[in-house]
């Protein structure tokens, strides 16, 4: 036997890019540390201090989700940069609605073949999701894996933690008969439904990726690609200084299976959709795809991205304070009693 051998890079695997990848992306993540934040990159595990004086019998939250297929947008129009804002949107607004402040953040990222400047992309957008959550990129994983995925086609997933006190959880207990409910407006598809999405505006050659359309205002890859909003300034806002019984993350399963999860069994939530105006892509969607109103309530937010459960009484001044935030936002509904052959929801 002569030669060098076979090599790890051989194979598939290029272990000087990755180091040079981390050496890259090493400013961007340090840009997003809180105080809190105990070690640099390259340990084995994050450090991350909790305040003792700030919390008295403090409740840790976690989450984790990915970007399911609307990764194939980014694939499709070779553009990784905001992807990452869609993982942490996912995560941290899945925290915050049970009233817990995000905290750190860490991604998986797997790949046939790492191309640094691709994956240092994500990244950034990743970063600026945390920024923007007001949470720490604390770490991750970046696996090559030559072979199991297409090349230039990767794999995002996410996990977060936050903390919230035991007494202040948002968990929709309190949630009465009389209640209001706020609509805070989504950009669009956010992370949820692609898979019919695609099927409808992509299949049997309907439009192009790139193709222009009026109704929209754009392209169709630019409206698919747009970022889910993440709404955990003004949430924490609210939580602040008014009460909040009750928040939905408006995610799969859309408007019609994420409101009841935080109703008790004794409510009932009314929707009247014509309390806010859909944007364009979803009227796209359920008018090429002849898509029925029960199945687009079902597979998408169709422009509501939250809902919040408020006291009658303080409806007005939380509208405004939103408002004044320069959020979009519509009283979309009410608390009702549920009888035994009720769902839960109703729309009218």
């Amino acid at each position: 036997m002569s030669g060098k051998g076979t090599t790890y890079k051989d194979a598939g695997v290029d272990v000087e890019a990755g180091n040079q990848f981390v050496k890259k992306i090493s400013p961007i993540v340090k840009a997003t540390y809180r105080p809190e934040v105990l070690n640099d990159l390259g340990g084995f595990g994050a450090l991350f201090s909790i305040r003792k004086d700030k919390y008295e019998n403090p409740v840790l939250v976690s989450s984790t989700d990915g970007v399911g297929t609307k990764l194939t947008i980014a694939f499709l129009l070779d553009k990784h940069d905001t992807i990452g804002i869609d993982l942490v949107a996912m995560v941290v607004n899945d925290i915050i609605v049970q009233g817990a402040e995000p905290l750190f953040f860490l991604d998986y990222m797997a790949m046939g073949k790492l191309y640094p400047e691709q994956a240092a992309d994500i990244v950034a957008g990743i970063a600026r999701g945390c920024q923007e959550a007001g949470c720490s990129l604390v770490g991750g994983e970046t696996a090559e894996m030559p072979g199991f995925y297409s090349e230039r086609e990767y794999e995002l997933a996410g996990f977060g933690v936050g903390i919230v006190e035991k007494d202040e959880v948002i968990d929709g207990s309190i949630v009465t008969v009389g209640d209001r409910i706020i609509g805070l407006a989504s950009s669009g598809l956010h992370s949820n439904g692609y898979s019919l999405a695609r099927k409808v505006l992509l299949g049997d050659q309907a439009y192009r990726i790139d193709s222009q359309i009026d109704e929209l205002g754009c392209s169709l890859g630019e409206e698919l690609l747009r970022p889910t909003r993440i709404y955990v300034k003004p949430i924490a806002n609210l939580i602040r200084d008014f009460t909040i019984k009750g928040i939905a993350h408006i995610t799969g399963g859309g408007l019609r299976e994420n409101i009841v999860r935080v109703l008790p069994n004794r409510c009932q939530a009314i929707i009247e959709t014509s309390a806010w105006e859909r944007p364009p892509i979803f009227s796209l969607i359920g008018r090429l795809g002849g898509v029925s109103e029960t199945e687009m309530l079902t597979a998408f937010n169709c422009g509501i991205g939250m809902a919040i459960i408020v006291p009658a009484v303080e409806v007005e001044e939380q509208m405004s304070r939103l408002q004044a935030m320069g959020e979009a936002c519509y009283l979309i509904g009410e608390i009702t009693k549920r009888e035994a052959d009720e769902t839960g929801i109703a729309f009218r």
